[in-house]
């Protein structure tokens, strides 16, 4: 398939924004001076939850098939690639901060911690492993197809709400204005998936 120049210059416009859109926040927590004294196990920690939250702005993307390159077949591989490497950045920044506050993590798990962010991120968590579960029974759904579609839709957009919370509560290592622009771009990216994906079932069930 031949590609032509305006697709090509598309991609390359569409690339680089989003590697900038990424790279950007990750480079500045990097160089934040607040990691001066911080311990090992807890920068690891706090490094895979900026990198979580940088990879979650490729998952509603290569679902809709919105990446040049990655058409719906090849976007939804790569999707479910993304989201097991998701799930084990998750647990990695989870037990980084077990390691280094053991008492921490637990009120935050019982939701009594006096963090407001505490919440959000632990509603974040237990949603990625619960779309994690869904995307691998997803076989057992094959009679129900649009209950599963519902039901991921759902989970992904408390995933994304809670995790843009939980980031900009936190007054940490990433940078501010970096921050808030990548929490803004995965917000847009979640709507325009999730009107696709409503635009999709929609006409499913008219040609049903």
């Amino acid at each position: 398939m031949r590609i032509g120049w305006a697709d090509l210059v598309r991609g390359i416009l569409v690339w680089t924004g989003l590697t900038t859109a990424v790279a950007v926040p990750v480079a500045a927590a990097a160089a934040s001076p607040l990691l001066a004294w911080r311990e090992p196990i807890y920068i690891a920690a706090g490094f895979t939850g900026v990198i979580a939250l940088a990879l979650l702005l490729f998952q509603p993307l290569l679902a809709g098939g919105y990446l040049p390159g990655l058409p719906a077949l090849k976007g939804q591989r790569v999707h479910r690639l993304v989201g097991g490497v998701l799930v084990a950045a998750v647990i990695l920044h989870v037990a980084g901060l077990w390691v280094t506050s053991p008492p921490d993590v637990i009120d935050a798990l019982l939701f009594r911690s006096p963090t407001p962010f505490s919440f959000w991120g632990v509603v974040a968590m237990w949603a990625v492993f619960a779309s994690a579960l869904m995307a691998a029974s997803r076989r057992r759904w094959r009679r129900h197809p649009h209950a599963w579609r519902l039901g991921h839709t759902v989970l992904a957009a408390v995933i994304v709400v809670g995790s843009v919370v939980h980031a900009l509560l936190i007054e940490g290592t990433m940078e501010t204005k970096s921050k808030a622009i990548l929490c803004g771009l995965l917000i847009a990216a979640t709507i325009m998936a999730v009107a696709k994906m409503r635009g999709w079932t929609i006409r499913a069930r008219r040609d049903s």
